[in-house]
């Protein structure tokens, strides 16, 4: 899959042509911020991992982590990534571009709470140098997503203190 089949995606939602691409990687939450000239918090990161034989996306903030005691009681298992070479073949996108549009049949998706404080997100779009500008509805409609968890630690502002 890839930045087209992304783009089809969207389009269902009349968003197809939010989709920026870049000349450069935007692989990393750090390079998509400074692509895009925001703070590293509004990039939606997507986190594969594997759960019970099949992939499961958690969509959190750029700067949250996951918790894996958290992700343990969630899903009932310590997070296991899906290995890099892997992605493509399970989710439906490489390294870099993997998000929660345009995936694999059985991928589940979820959306970490970490992401409700922001108006709007950044999301990669099937690609390691593009991204979509959507808002926290619109990622939640258009992302499929199961529902709302929350798996993620580093973010909030009393955990700093």
């Amino acid at each position: 899959m890839s930045v087209a089949a992304v783009k089809s995606h969207l389009a269902e939602y009349g968003l197809a042509d939010r989709i920026i691409e870049f000349d450069a990687s935007s692989a990393t939450v750090e390079l998509a911020a400074e692509d895009l000239g925001c703070e590293p918090a509004l990039i939606a990161k997507t986190m594969a991992c594997e759960v019970d034989g099949h992939a499961v996306l958690v969509v959190c903030a750029g700067d949250a982590k996951l918790w894996s005691s958290a992700f343990k009681k969630q899903f009932g298992t310590k997070p296991r990534f899906v290995q890099k070479d892997m992605l493509d073949e399970v989710v439906g996108h490489p390294m870099g571009g993997v998000c929660p549009f345009a995936v694999k049949p059985d991928v589940e998706v979820y959306l970490d709470v970490s992401l409700k404080r922001f108006e709007h997100v950044y999301p990669a779009a099937g690609s390691a140098n593009s991204a979509v500008k959507l808002t926290v509805p619109e990622l939640e409609a258009c992302s499929k997503s199961l529902g709302w968890v929350d798996v993620c630690k580093d973010w909030r502002e009393e955990a700093a203190a």
